[in-house]
């Protein structure tokens, strides 16, 4: 089966990744939570050109090393036996479960560390500078970022031997879970509250998105709520109200933050 996997893993990633935010792109303009405050092409434009840039860089980074993807690593360490799964003898769907929930803390624990290191603050508030949020904001990381991730999963991946039908799991969850939580999507309260117990909903990491630091500063999570809960960095609400909250970074501008070149440069030149 992982021999299956890792000849298809590109194949399903992709495929699934576009069918979630074709879905979600359209639900988002049929049940929108949000008037939007910018026009859509450039923002779209601009967010689709990071994803692009920063996957030619990660497929380029795998091309000249070919374990630094995380599918590929997980079957490395499969072949040789590494990592502390294979050595307690830790497999089956158990292991996959455990892999997923690892990875997704994991991911938890980096977005933390990306508003709280400084060096890494200034890769990641390129997302935080968009100046609306749709499902189109998962796009937007800067290559830098995404690289550093994609080196941050592999050494987790590697050191605890996770089982490759785990990463391509959670990686397609990961994905999708990202796209749903950006989404302007207006959800029934009722639904609203009831997925939220288990996971990140459009509501919730909205907030995330809010000027305010103390607010921005919390709900890290991108598919499981229940970090945020443990880990007391969960914010219910935003105090404006999800209509009037403003989404972005105060110092800079959204028509400044809707170039791709601005965006690209901004970790350097952004104040």
């Amino acid at each position: 089966m992982d021999d299956w996997i890792l000849s298809h893993a590109n194949a399903l990633r992709v495929s699934a990744f576009l069918g979630v935010i074709a879905a979600f792109s359209a639900l988002e303009a049929v049940f929108p939570r949000r008037r939007r405050g910018q026009k859509r092409l450039a923002r779209w434009a601009t967010n689709s050109g990071m994803l692009v840039l920063a996957t030619v860089l990660v497929r380029a980074i795998a091309f000249a090393v070919p374990l630094l993807a995380g599918v590929a690593a997980a079957g490395f360490a499969a072949e040789r036996g590494w990592g502390l799964f294979h050595l307690i003898g830790f497999d089956g769907w158990g292991a996959v479960l455990v892999g997923v929930l690892i990875l997704d803390f994991a991911i938890w624990f980096q977005h933390w560390a990306s508003h709280h290191v400084p060096l890494l603050w200034r890769l990641h508030r390129i997302h935080h500078g968009d100046g609306d949020i749709d499902a189109t904001t998962a796009l937007r990381f800067h290559p830098i970022e995404i690289a550093l991730s994609t080196l941050f999963k592999v050494v987790i991946i590697l050191a605890l031997g996770l089982p490759v039908l785990a990463v391509l799991v959670f990686e397609i969850l990961l994905n999708a879970c990202a796209v749903f939580n950006h989404a302007n999507l207006a959800l029934p309260g009722w639904l609203d509250r009831a997925l939220r117990q288990v996971l990140v909903t459009p509501d919730m990491h909205r907030v995330h998105h809010s000027v305010h630091r103390d607010e921005h500063d919390t709900n890290f999570g991108f598919c499981l709520s229940v970090w945020d809960r443990l880990m007391r960095t969960y914010t219910a609400q935003p105090r404006g109200g999800h209509d009037g909250m403003q989404i972005g970074l105060t110092p800079i501008q959204p028509a400044r933050a809707s170039r791709l070149g601005d965006s690209l440069l901004g970790p350097f030149t952004w104040p």
